[in-house]
């Protein structure tokens, strides 16, 4: 069977000027021997030719890499459409570089209120990403504000609510997972996730007429009987239509799966190509069937499509993959259904403290 590479997210470099506390990455650091730009120009040129649309850089901080523009234009010149991933810091000063580029979209990291966004982040990385956005929204480049959630941040949500759709920028919420820098204790509850979930769905139903949407990442789902706008999870798109590529040329399903962990090989072993289409390649996915669900979600009646929900947070949360207990269907009936009075209590969740 052939697989349409659809999306690629590069960790064009693990260079940071930040130290966040949720990072999965614990960037900061470049890796040894990240790519070349040469070897990075050779990597676009098999992503197109693989047919791939969008191309998403990040970090680490992707504009730490001289040849970050060069690049960006190298997939825009082979027809794919471009994102880019930065924490805001030093994005003013290449403002007019990345114009240039045409992005379908910027993303930025907003993790809280001023204080609690420069306490995960670094001192006065909140205003850069406020500058960042003022100057984005200047040049009509689409921006997506992207905020990982976890007990540190999660009540300040309604704030940034209001401060966002002023900006009139996009919202993708996400949940801090037990990976790198973050400290396993700040994860969010099942119920105070599915706080999250509610807020996310409220948020969608308010603003159903507005431009601007409210979106929750991967992580959250799957198949509610409750919350609106849960469509159907077809499973982790990990190697079937999306590729992660580490700065140092390895290739993974999904960055996000803890990024060394599942390597397929590296492209500077015979190419991405040959990856892709080895039929041993993502075989986790690929050659998926019931029998590999966990036990969370071992007789669920969605486990044939929902392939037991994000791998990336079923890994980092349970050690497994295809195990997810941060499922809707699944709160719904181990917790929701069960005890009275948890479906207010999680209702009211942001208005305590």
């Amino acid at each position: 069977m052939e697989y349409q590479l659809g999306c690629a997210v590069w960790e064009t470099t693990l260079k940071c000027n930040l130290h966040c506390a949720h990072c999965g990455s614990s960037a900061g650091v470049g890796r040894k021997n990240e790519l070349t730009t040469k070897e990075s120009f050779s990597l676009c040129e098999e992503l197109a030719a693989l047919g791939c649309e969008n191309v998403s850089l990040m970090g680490g901080e992707p504009l730490l890499r001289d040849d970050w523009f060069a690049i960006g234009e190298c997939v825009r010149n082979l027809g794919m459409e471009l994102s880019i991933v930065s924490n805001g810091w030093n994005l003013p000063q290449q403002i007019e570089r990345i114009s240039q580029l045409k992005p379908m979209v910027v993303g930025l990291s907003l993790d809280g209120m001023e204080k609690t966004h420069d306490s995960i982040r670094r001192k006065g990385s909140y205003r850069s990403v406020m500058k960042s956005l003022e100057l984005l929204r200047e040049k009509k480049i689409q921006t997506t504000l992207i905020t990982t959630a976890s007990k540190t941040n999660f009540k300040e949500l309604p704030q940034m609510k209001e401060i966002i759709f002023k900006k009139e920028a996009n919202w993708q919420i996400q949940l801090a997972m037990p990976m790198g820098n973050f400290d396993p204790d700040l994860l969010l509850t099942r119920e105070e996730y599915y706080a999250v979930a509610m807020f996310i769905a409220n948020q969608r139903i308010q603003n159903k007429f507005n431009d601007l949407p409210v979106i929750g990442a991967h992580c959250f789902g799957y198949h509610s009987r409750i919350l609106p706008g849960c469509g159907p999870w077809k499973g982790c798109t990990a190697g079937i239509s999306s590729v992660g590529i580490t700065s140092d040329g390895g290739v993974v399903g999904c960055l996000s799966m803890g990024n060394d962990r599942f390597i397929e090989g590296n492209v500077r072993n015979g190419g991405l190509k040959k990856i892709w289409n080895d039929p041993t390649s993502f075989s986790y996915n690929r050659s998926f069937n019931s029998n590999q669900l966990g036990p969370y979600c071992r007789g669920c009646s969605y486990g044939d499509s929902c392939k037991g929900g994000c791998n990336s947070m079923s890994f980092n949360i349970t050690n497994n993959i295809h195990n997810t207990p941060y499922c809707f269907y699944s709160i719904e009936r181990d917790i929701i259904g069960v005890k009275d009075g948890v479906l207010n209590k999680i209702k009211n969740v942001f208005k305590k403290g």
